[in-house]
């Protein structure tokens, strides 16, 4: 199987969907990543060498999965799925070939993510199905889809960390509140986790499950054994 991640910033895939492609990794899968801006704008200072720098961090996180990573160069924070985006895309995801295609929610909070995010659904058309990612923090967000992600996400940690111009502590602490939280809403062990993702079916693209890593392993409801007297 070959899956294709696209992220608008260097460290996006990283933060959203990482775990799952440490699943798809795990299953021999061919993992390919795209980033769609240069990320000058992630941070202060000349963004020349910021680019630089975070595209070598990029390459360093995809490369702990084998991943190969492509780098679009659009600029940052002036992402919108005009002409030049979406045939940038169609051309990546021809070349590429994918089985499935993951990138961000429609309505996440950055302009550069929902503006991929409409790019990547036009590009697919009857090419590749589409799988949206988590939003930040959830919000706004109904996820149709879980992958289990417990036995990964220290890998995940580590890829954040791999963005060391982006202070990746904050975003380490950010994921691991929200996948304990999505794996919670599958009623988790504790200490399991999980990347939760919404698919919105599209002909012919009916049910992607087959596609996906194992979701949480279902347990029972128990009730209380104890004997109030």
């Amino acid at each position: 199987m070959k899956i294709l991640a696209l992220g608008a910033h260097p460290d996006d895939i990283e933060i959203f969907m990482f775990g799952t492609m440490a699943a798809y990794a795990a299953q021999g899968a061919e993992l390919v990543f795209a980033i769609a801006t240069d990320g000058a704008k992630g941070g202060k200072g000349d963004p020349e060498p910021l680019a630089r720098a975070r595209r070598e961090e990029a390459a360093v996180a995809a490369d702990l999965l084998g991943a190969t990573p492509h780098f679009l160069d659009f600029p940052d924070g002036a992402l919108v799925a005009d002409a030049a985006l979406i045939a940038a895309l169609k051309t990546l995801i021809g070349d590429v070939k994918p089985d499935l295609a993951i990138t961000h929610a429609p309505n996440d909070y950055h302009g550069d993510h929902r503006a991929l995010s409409d790019g990547v659904r036009i590009a697919a058309s009857f090419a590749v199905p589409v799988l949206h990612a988590d939003t930040l923090g959830g919000t706004g967000f109904s996820p149709t889809h879980y992958v289990d992600i417990s036995g990964h996400f220290d890998r995940k940690a580590m890829a954040i960390r791999a963005h060391q111009s982006q202070d990746p502590e904050r975003f380490v602490d950010a994921a691991r509140t929200q996948n304990a939280f999505r794996a919670g809403q599958c009623n988790g062990a504790a200490g399991s986790f999980a990347e939760a993702f919404r698919f919105e079916p599209v002909f012919p693209f009916a049910d992607i499950r087959a596609l996906l890593p194992p979701a949480p392993a279902i347990r029972p409801v128990t009730v209380s054994t104890k004997t109030v007297k």
